[in-house]
C-alpha cells in the first residue's frame, strides 16, 4: 500500500525535503527518503549553518579546502556545491523517470545579491555551470529586482526556484516574468520545455504574523477568534486560484503546445509554528495538482505517521477572499505583513550567511592551526 508521501504524488503533488547536511547523503538517509517518495529537495544559508556550523561532518573536507589556501568564501561555495551536486546524482533517476518533472535539488545565491539584478543573474549562471547538472535549481528570492533576473534566467535556459514569496500581487509578477523567459527562449529558437522553476510560497510564516496582530486586535477588545491560524491556507489557496488561471490561459498555452513546463507552487515554510495547530496542518490543506511542498523532516515525519492525502487546495476559495475583507475589517494590513515578512525573510538568511561564512573561517584557522 502507497504511503501518505506516494498518495500526495499520485494526487499531484510532489513532496521534497526541506534540509541538507552532509551526513544524510552518506549515510544513506537521503536514499531512504527518495525511496518513500521524496521527489526534491531544498536547501538555504540557514539550513547549511546549521549544517556546518553544528557538526563535524566538514571538518576534513574544510581542512583540506584550507591547506590549498581557500578563503573561506571559497570553502563555503565548495562544501555546498558538493553537496547539492550529490543530492542531484541521487534524484536523478526521479528526474529521468518524469522526464525532467521533478527530482530537483535546489541551492540559493548569495542573500547579498537579493537587491542586485545584474549581480544574481552572473552569479547564478556561474553556480549552475559549476554544478553542472540538469535536475539543480538556482534560488532566487522574489524582491523586485530579483524578479526580473527569474525573467533573465529562464531565458537563458537556467532552472529557478523563487524563492520567499508572500505576496499575491509579487507572485503575479513571478508568474510573468517565468512565461516572458519562456518566451524569449522560443524565440531565440530554443526548446521552452528544457528549463524547470517553481515559486516558493512561504505558508506558517504568514500565520505567525497575522495571528500576532489579530492577538493585539482581542486585548483591544475586537472577535476576532475566528480569524486565528487562517490566513496561511487561504493566501495560499489564493495564489494556487491565480496559478491556475495563468498557466491555464491562452498566453502559456502558446508555449505549452511546445513542450513549456508549468511553474509550479510551492509550499515553503510548512512546519507548524504554532502548536495549538496540527503538525500536519501545512501538508493536508494544500494539496493539489502541479504543487510541491517542502517538508523539513519533522513534518515529513508527522505526514508519512498521520497525514491525510485528498485534494484540498481548490476547496472554499470563494470563503478565502471573504476571509481577507473581514481581515481587513479587523485592522490588519495583508500588504504591510507580507512586505515585513519578506525584509524578515532576506535578513534572516543574510545573517545566517554571514555566521557561517564567520564560522568557517574560525574553524580554517583553528584546522590549520
Amino acid at each position: 500500500m502507497a504511503n501518505t508521501v506516494q498518495q500526495a504524488g499520485e494526487l499531484g503533488q510532489s513532496v521534497w525535503y526541506d534540509n541538507m547536511r552532509r551526513g544524510m547523503l552518506e549515510s544513506g538517509e537521503l536514499q531512504g527518503l527518495i525511496d518513500a517518495g521524496i521527489t526534491g529537495l531544498t536547501s538555504n544559508p540557514t539550513i547549511f549553518e546549521k549544517a556546518i556550523t553544528g557538526s563535524t561532518d566538514y571538518d576534513d573536507a574544510l581542512l583540506e579546502q584550507a591547506r590549498e589556501g581557500k578563503d573561506a568564501g571559497a570553502i563555503y561555495e565548495h562544501l555546498v556545491v558538493d553537496d547539492i551536486r550529490a543530492a542531484a546524482d541521487l534524484l536523478r533517476p526521479v528526474y529521468d523517470r518524469t522526464d525532467g518533472a521533478d527530482g530537483f535539488a535546489s541551492l540559493e545565491v548569495s542573500p547579498h545579491l537579493a537587491h542586485d539584478t545584474d549581480g544574481t543573474v552572473a552569479e547564478a549562471k556561474r553556480l549552475f555551470a559549476t554544478l553542472d547538472r540538469p535536475n539543480v535549481m538556482m534560488k532566487v528570492p522574489g524582491t523586485p529586482q530579483g524578479i526580473p533576473a527569474v525573467h533573465r534566467l529562464i531565458g537563458e535556459g537556467v532552472n529557478v526556484n523563487v524563492t520567499l514569496l508572500f505576496s499575491l500581487g509579487v507572485y503575479g509578477d513571478v508568474r510573468q516574468a517565468y512565461i516572458a523567459g519562456l518566451e524569449d527562449l522560443d524565440w531565440a529558437g530554443r526548446d521552452p520545455g528544457g528549463v524547470a522553476s517553481v515559486a516558493s510560497f512561504f505558508v506558517s510564516r504568514v500565520d505567525t504574523s497575522v495571528d500576532s496582530l489579530l492577538g493585539g486586535r482581542q486585548r483591544d477588545g475586537a472577535d476576532v477568534e475566528a480569524l486565528l491560524g487562517g490566513a496561511a491556507i487561504a493566501n495560499a489557496k489564493l495564489a494556487y486560484r491565480d496559478f491556475r488561471a495563468d498557466f491555464d490561459g491562452e498566453r502559456f498555452g502558446r508555449l505549452s503546445a511546445k513542450g513549456a513546463r508549468v511553474q509550479r507552487p510551492l509550499w515553503a515554510s510548512t512546519s507548524t509554528k504554532n502548536p495549538a495547530y496540527s503538525d500536519v496542518l501545512y501538508a493536508d490543506s494544500l494539496i493539489g495538482p502541479d504543487t510541491v511542498n517542502t517538508m523539513p523532516d519533522a513534518t515529513v515525519e508527522a505526514f508519512l505517521d498521520h497525514g491525510t492525502p485528498d485534494e484540498t487546495l481548490a476547496r472554499n476559495v470563494d470563503e478565502c477572499e471573504r476571509f481577507f475583507e473581514a481581515l481587513e475589517d479587523a485592522g490588519v494590513d495583508m500588504d504591510e505583513v507580507t512586505d515585513g515578512l519578506l525584509a524578515d525573510g532576506l535578513q534572516a538568511f543574510a545573517d545566517s550567511f554571514d555566521s557561517l561564512i564567520a564560522n568557517i573561517e574560525e574553524k580554517r584557522a583553528a584546522l590549520l592551526g
